[in-house]
């Protein structure tokens, strides 16, 4: 059983986590010249540039214009111009881009469509060709920009914890495992049972099923890390997995 000193040194170990993480780097240096915020802030660009892009899209911007626009926000903000006003009272980072977004767009966006196309630094590393076969998939029914900003957001969060948990079992050396076992976390109509799966990689059914329990586990959790990273306190991190899943809806 846990003592008070146990339970004392197990939430100063999650804040010292948390307080690493992106997003609460980057609102820790505010407008300072830290070399630890600017690759905490590039990674999240990194995450959050299909979502936007598919927001300027959906604003009505044609593809060049909005592969132009995105990328000079993005620049902007690594260029830490933005991040002087920023406070931790403005919690999620996915709302705090999408609110700079809209102003961008609002006031910069004639003279950043005036941008010389490829005259300038690619400041994000992007396949914009990617981005507009996946623009083109899109249900149609999305019309609203914000709409598709949230479920894109959502899934790419969903997308990056897979790849995560990918990666973990490559290392092991249990690809296999993993490719198969991943249904459970997908969800669908025609799961196949822990028998067949048993079957099939030469397994015991109890074995299986317990990869199954410790894979959802892993995946709760990466999920959880992964959304700490786009919040500015652990009390956000609950809230912020209901909108997400809200999203998907």
């Amino acid at each position: 059983m846990a003592g008070p000193s146990d339970t004392h040194d197990s939430l100063l170990q999650k804040r010292t986590i948390f307080a690493t993480t992106h997003w609460s780097v980057v609102l820790a240096a505010g407008a300072a010249d830290s070399p630890h915020a600017a690759a905490a802030l590039e990674n999240l660009c990194q995450v959050y540039w299909y979502p936007l892009y598919a927001y300027v899209r959906r604003a009505g911007h044609p593809p060049h214009d909005s592969q132009d626009l995105t990328q000079e926000f993005f620049a902007r903000l690594l260029g830490r111009n933005d991040l002087a006003q920023v406070r931790p009272e403005k919690g999620k980072f996915r709302s705090f881009l999408l609110a700079s977004m809209k102003h961008f767009l609002a006031n910069e966006w004639k003279k950043a469509k005036r941008l010389k196309r490829g005259g300038g630094q690619t400041f994000v590393p992007i396949d914009v060709t990617d981005c507009e076969t996946r623009y083109g998939e899109e249900p149609a029914d999305l019309v609203a920009p914000d709409k598709i900003f949230e479920r894109r957001w959502a899934l790419t969060l969903l997308e990056r914890t897979l790849a995560q948990l990918r990666q973990e079992y490559a290392a092991d050396g249990r690809t296999e495992l993993f490719e198969v076992l991943k249904t459970f976390l997908i969800g669908g109509t025609d799961l196949p049972t822990y028998a067949e799966i048993a079957s099939g990689l030469g397994l015991r059914e109890d074995t299986v099923k317990m990869s199954v329990h410790r894979l959802r586990k892993r995946y709760r959790e990466t999920l959880r890390q992964e959304v700490a990273h786009t919040v500015s306190s652990p009390a956000e991190i609950d809230e912020e997995l209901r909108h997400l899943f809200d999203a998907l809806l």
